[in-house]
């Protein structure tokens, strides 16, 4: 079993079906495709492939730091926020880091890798609260202990990292902006970086805390480029971080990891508002017709806040092979930390593959 979905070359291999003729689900990209304007773009600068890109991306950099209203200097881009999510705790050596479960599995994973001296921490997600986060509860679980008047203290124990996806993979729940800035003030008096991972963000941009990090040492935002704007094979991310600590980033940084198509493609997409509007329009009407399909069909699923659903069925493990050898690929999540076999994880494709998907998962999984 793969670590992720979106391996179409895999399943073609495995089933003799064509490569374009698999309906993905398994990955959960917009289905409104590349931007044109990126597309454009990209072919315009077909001809500086020669060249070396910008080493860290500095064009890239300095124009995500103008469409927030940030110092483009504590932007920093990568191979996809994936690059960054390794980078991260290779350069800042916690000690002890906080992760929710379910979710992401390369958080744990990039730590694990950075010595035997990390220690993580698993905060359990409840299946009975749709795994849903209580804000007091990761503070408690990061070590901050609260005293009277708000004050906050420090022990041996308490972490100096924790990891929060936002909306949460493979869930789709999401905590308010609030509770988020709840959770980064406690951090930051408990000294513990918070390293919010917003790759499905731009399906509610009003609760991003992008524009926080100026104002709090302690907290890091990263951003995925490859989900919203279809551009997963092209390997394009950012991160966020306190100016504090960019220098030592910089310094674990290799060079050149962002490749010069990528980085016109990002100046192109981040300025493409008809695609933002037209891309969320279709999310909003699609969302809306998968939930009535499930709810009809009496197929328990969790609510969602990103372009994704996790489903609960007795049936997951036959659903998902039945549909492998139809050539339609769902997420199996029985390989993520705090689930089972019972899980299935969905994402909301264009609307003709999403009626092809809900026939066949309703004779699958309904009543």
């Amino acid at each position: 079993m793969t670590e992720h979905g979106g391996n179409i070359y895999a399943a073609s291999q495995k089933t003799g079906i064509p490569q374009d003729k698999i309906l993905d689900f398994s990955a959960s990209i917009n289905p409104c495709g590349v931007p044109r304007q990126a597309s454009l773009l990209m072919k315009r600068h077909i001809k500086d492939l020669p060249h070396y890109p910008e080493p860290f991306s500095e064009q890239l950099s300095r124009y995500i730091g103008q469409c927030f209203g940030l110092d483009g200097e504590s932007v920093i881009c990568g191979n996809g926020s994936t690059e960054l999510i390794y980078l991260i705790p290779r350069a800042l050596k916690p000690r002890k880091v906080l992760i929710p479960m379910p979710t992401f599995s390369e958080y744990e994973k990039a730590c694990s890798i950075t010595g035997a001296s990390l220690r993580i921490t698993r905060y359990e997600l409840k299946p009975e609260n749709n795994f849903a986060i209580d804000p007091d509860d990761f503070i408690h679980a990061m070590g901050g202990k609260r005293k009277k008047r708000g004050i906050f203290t420090v022990s041996s124990r308490s972490c100096n990292m924790a990891f929060l996806c936002n909306p949460n993979n493979p869930t789709g729940q999401m905590l308010s902006k609030a509770k988020v800035m709840r959770i980064a003030a406690a951090a930051q008096k408990v000294r513990c970086y918070l390293v919010v991972d917003e790759a499905f963000i731009d399906y509610c941009p009003e609760d991003s805390v992008i524009r926080e990090v100026r104002d709090n040492p302690y907290l890091i935002v990263i951003r995925s480029m490859t989900k919203f704007y279809a551009l997963s094979g092209l390997r394009i991310g950012y991160g966020v971080f306190p100016r504090s600590i960019v220098d030592t980033i910089r310094q674990y940084k290799e060079p050149w990891t962002v490749n010069t198509l990528a980085q016109k493609a990002g100046i192109a997409v981040l300025g493409d508002k008809p695609y933002q509007k037209t891309s969320l329009k279709t999310m909003r009407q699609e969302k809306l017709f998968i939930e009535k399909s499930l709810m009809n069909a009496g197929i328990d699923f969790i609510p969602s806040r990103a372009n994704f659903y996790l489903l609960r069925t007795k049936k997951a493990q036959g659903a998902i092979a039945a549909l492998e050898r139809k050539g339609i690929l769902v997420r199996n999540c029985s390989n993520f930390i705090g689930l089972d076999d019972t899980y299935i994880r969905l994402a909301v494709r264009s609307k003709k593959e999403n009626l092809i998907l809900m026939k066949e998962i309703i004779k699958l999984c309904g009543r």
